[in-house]
């Protein structure tokens, strides 16, 4: 029995594999996509890498996706890697159709998952609210769905499995495409009662008029470190793809007191599966519903363009519209050089909708807490004024409604009542005044 134990907590040996087809297709430089393959698999506990290569293709074999020659190469690769104890699991990064991936597995003997399959069983591993379980669950099911094949069975001994469609072992076709449909229908109708409550609370912040603003960006590109630092969240922040999936939105209060809510959403990688962007896509209306946009990049990463490039594809394909204010947030400026960091400075303040900051280090906080004011002011064309109202000692109600709106800057007790001296919108005036 504690062997069994043992074994069923060993990770599984895997080895990466980025297939470069020296075409256009990505953004990213061989190396590079190869590099964040590896970082994916590392987010995966149940994995440790244990080689990793980018293979050169001229074009991709339909039936095998890899030449006779190459194939040969890497079943050598995958037997010696581990002190010859072999490779269990090989993660291409890149899409590989169920024939390839059926294939493989009988030459080399191994499991195989391409780069989608990787990334649902990552989010399947950090989704831990309702919803959030729900949009992977049925994510894995449509991916699944196409392929009639348990990509993320190879992990069951570690994890016990997920068990979307029930365990290993149906073969039927027909079953499993009937299995599937049943089980998506009652998944969609589940997160339709989560997506109303969801609504419901959108309601209810539209009566309390606070303007929302919308972390966005690459995964590890450190929004939820500048989340925690900004609202005194204690999100978990790591240096990981993927480290947080759920959403969290928390109160802030910017410089001015105008009070904001601060949105922290899904980081985005290249090639995001489109059944995540589909499943997500409830999640990820607040960024639709926003205010500001706070696009977050690490500046500091080789391929920050590219990585920026990706994000506004997925913006875009979330229909999110040109005219939503956005500041680009330059991070991790605390792991460049000063030379570097005086450049982006200057860059920064001749750029605008720029802020150069380190959200780990505190750097440009203050200037970028301004400029998110401002742009808010720009977009609502709603700015903050100082006034003052008097109130009868038995007005509690409009008292706490100024307090709930959080423009209360001071109070008087007077003869004739409460002086209140607030800051405050004129709309958030006219609601006062018409209560």
């Amino acid at each position: 029995m504690a062997e069994a134990t043992e074994t069923q907590a060993r990770p599984t040996r895997a080895y990466v594999i980025h297939p470069d087809l020296g075409n256009s297709r990505t953004r990213r430089e061989p190396e590079l996509a190869l590099e964040e393959a590896v970082a994916l698999a590392h987010a995966l506990p149940a994995i440790t890498v244990e080689g990793a290569e980018v293979v050169r293709l001229r074009s991709p074999d339909a039936g095998m996706l890899f030449s006779k020659g190459k194939r040969a190469e890497i079943a050598e690769q995958l037997a010696a890697v581990a002190d010859g104890e072999g490779a269990e699991l090989v993660l291409i990064d890149g899409p590989v159709t169920p024939v390839q991936q059926r294939n493989l597995e009988k030459e080399w003997g191994v499991k195989i998952l391409d780069r989608t399959g990787l990334i649902l069983e990552i989010f399947a591993d950090r989704a831990h609210t309702r919803e959030g379980v729900l949009q992977v669950e049925l994510a894995a099911l449509a991916y699944q769905r196409t392929r009639l094949v348990r990509a993320w069975t190879h992990l069951e001994r570690q994890r016990g499995g997920f068990g979307f469609v029930g365990g290993p072992g149906e073969t039927q076709i027909e079953a499993d495409r009937r299995a599937i449909d049943d089980q998506m229908i009652r998944l969609r109708r589940q997160l339709e009662k989560v997506v109303r409550t969801r609504e419901l609370h959108r309601r209810s912040r539209a009566k309390v008029p606070y303007p929302i603003v919308a972390l966005v960006g690459y995964t590890n590109a450190g929004k939820s470190t500048l989340f925690n630092v900004l609202t005194g969240a204690d999100v978990v922040a790591k240096d990981q793809l993927f480290a947080t999936l759920d959403p969290t939105m928390r109160q802030m209060r910017l410089p001015s007191g105008r009070r904001v809510i601060l949105s922290d959403t899904v980081g985005f990688i290249s090639d995001l599966p489109h059944e995540l962007v589909a499943a997500f896509r409830a999640t990820l209306e607040e960024v639709l519903e926003a205010d500001l946009i706070l696009h977050v990049r690490d500046i500091s990463h080789p391929e920050t363009e590219e990585q920026a490039g990706d994000v506004g594809d997925i913006l875009d394909s979330l229909g999110v519209a040109e005219d939503v204010a956005l500041i680009e947030v330059w991070n991790k400026i605390d792991q460049l050089s000063e030379q570097t960091r005086e450049a982006l400075r200057r860059t920064d303040a001749r750029t605008e909708g720029v802020q150069a900051i380190s959200a780990l280090s505190g750097e440009g906080l203050p200037d970028l807490l301004d400029a998110v004011d401002a742009a808010l002011t720009l977009a609502l064309d709603d700015p903050l004024e100082d006034d003052a109202v008097l109130l009868s000692h038995e007005d509690g109600r409009r008292r706490a409604w100024l307090h709930q709106q959080g423009v209360v800057v001071g109070e008087r007790q007077t003869e004739e009542g409460v002086s209140v001296k607030v800051r405050w919108t004129a709309r958030q005036a006219a609601s006062f005044r018409a209560l």
